[in-house]
């Protein structure tokens, strides 16, 4: 299943306008902010599906009978540029624990790469609510990696991704690769994808304008 929030108005709007922006960009603390907005937004929409339980919280002058999350999920991002969308959901998830995984490519070629993957810091996986964050989804093969890579620390019972931007051709490689659970949540979907995987008109290296360029 996939929630594009750019076919219904609503200050994501704001926000992608902001993080294309190429001026705007300039500021990597706006961008950052931008990001973890975007994610907060999708943290909120996911929360509406996630499964809850009533409790009693005493009151000053009574006893409320409150939802509230049966448990919470599990936060995971992709090193390094998905740190700004995890603060974000980490905002709003402030009792998750969190996986960290880096994902990198190499180039072969200007047109052919691997992904490679040597880092991974996370709790028990198995049986969790995974919400995966990566502001670009460009072609799905840093995200399927990661996925593999994560199926080490245990097996998801569902998986929500988080992006900014995707492209068609990522989340049909995502959906052929992932289970059939999984929902890909994302502030909009760009069609063209260049010969070197970029995505166009896209926004640039996410990773680079939040945090620096890398050398």
């Amino acid at each position: 299943m996939v929630h594009n929030l750019s076919e219904s108005v609503s200050l994501i709007g704001n926000y992608l306008s902001e993080l294309r922006d190429v001026n705007i960009q300039k500021d990597a603390m706006r961008f950052r902010l931008n990001l973890e907005r975007i994610a907060e937004i999708i943290g909120y929409e996911i929360s509406k599906k996630l499964d809850y339980k009533m409790i009693q919280t005493e009151t000053p002058l009574g006893v409320s009978e409150d939802k509230v999350l049966k448990e919470n999920p599990l936060l995971i991002t992709i090193l390094r540029a998905g740190l700004a969308m995890h603060s974000g959901l980490l905002r709003y998830y402030d009792r998750s624990e969190s996986a960290y995984i880096s994902a990198y490519r190499k180039h072969t070629t200007p047109e052919e790469f691997e992904i490679y993957v040597e880092y991974l810091a996370a709790p028990n996986l198995d049986g969790r609510v995974w919400i995966i964050s990566d502001p670009m989804l460009a072609t799905g093969n840093s995200m399927v990696t990661v996925y593999k890579a994560l199926l080490k620390n245990g097996k998801p019972s569902k998986i929500y991704i988080v992006s900014a931007i995707a492209t068609p051709d990522a989340i049909e490689f995502v959906k052929r690769n992932l289970p059939d659970t999984t929902e890909i949540w994302v502030g909009a979907i760009d069609k063209e994808l260049t010969a070197q995987s970029y995505i166009v008109p896209g926004l640039g290296d996410a990773g680079d304008l939040a945090f620096g360029v890398k050398v």
